[in-house]
């Protein structure tokens, strides 16, 4: 009697392994099918609109290059027109490089629009036209799209233009905002509202204004001196450090001692 092989499979083994694979390609087709159903149910449902995002998408995408590329050129152009200015500026050629500003700073916004409005503002005060002047100061000063800087800077120079004609109330009203210690314009603003509160015969406050600019390290060196002598004028102490003074001014304590000391023989 043969023996069966032992790897040889029997033919009921083979039988059932063939029902496996056909079951398992039969289950295959009826996932693929399920899926392919799904698929299209779920295209037929959001395919347009899905469709439609995807057309705004690259609408709204190709819509942004477009703005991008004409801001950029925009940007090139305004440069051109503030370097053409400033070349005829430095040449000599006011008038022309006035004329040359018009167009950029008559535009609304801020950036190249409000630098070419104060190069303008700066060129009719040189020629003496301070009306001119003053009114373009003062577009500056209310344009919210400006910088707040240029801002400041604007009603700061209005100010300095029109100081004689204009009431202290007014002054100290425009420029106390400005006069505080960590703001850009500090020390000047601060100048011009003590000099409006001496005005108003308001020594305390002038006093205190001096004395503030005087000890802000910030402040330009020039202007703290003038500060700290009109609050010693006032009886206002604006000395914090007497050595670092002296120092400054080039003269040590023993030898400012010995000159007190010699005036007060004399």
């Amino acid at each position: 009697m043969a023996l069966t092989p032992k790897n040889e499979l029997s033919r009921e083994e083979k039988r059932a392994k063939q029902e496996n694979a056909q079951q398992e390609a039969l289950l295959r087709e009826v996932d693929e099918a399920v899926r392919q159903s799904d698929a299209e149910q779920f295209l037929d449902r959001w395919g347009k609109p899905l469709f439609g995002l995807l057309i705004a998408g690259l609408v709204a995408f190709g819509g942004y290059l477009y703005w991008d590329s004409r801001q950029e050129a925009a940007m090139e152009r305004d440069s051109e027109a503030l370097v053409g200015a400033l070349d005829q500026i430095q040449s000599g050629n006011i008038d022309s490089g006035y004329d040359r500003l018009e167009e950029l700073a008559g535009r609304e916004g801020g950036g190249a629009a409000v630098a070419a409005a104060m190069m303008r503002a700066g060129i009719a005060e040189q020629r003496g036209d301070s009306e001119e002047a003053s009114t373009i100061f003062k577009r500056v000063a209310d344009n919210d799209s400006a910088a707040p800087a240029m801002r400041d800077l604007a009603r700061l120079r209005d100010v300095a233009l029109n100081y004689d004609s204009m009431k202290s109330a007014d002054i100290i009203a425009t420029l106390k905002p400005l006069a505080v210690p960590g703001k850009p314009y500090f020390a000047s603003a601060g100048e011009f509202v003590a000099h409006a509160y001496l005005d108003q015969g308001k020594r305390a406050e002038a006093g205190a204004m001096f004395a503030q600019i005087a000890k802000d390290e910030n402040s330009p060196e020039s202007v703290r001196s003038r500060a700290r002598q009109m609050a010693g004028v006032l009886g206002v102490d604006a000395i914090e450090d007497v050595d670092a003074v002296l120092e400054e001014q080039g003269v040590q304590r023993d030898e400012a001692a010995s000159e007190n000391a010699a005036a007060a023989t004399e």
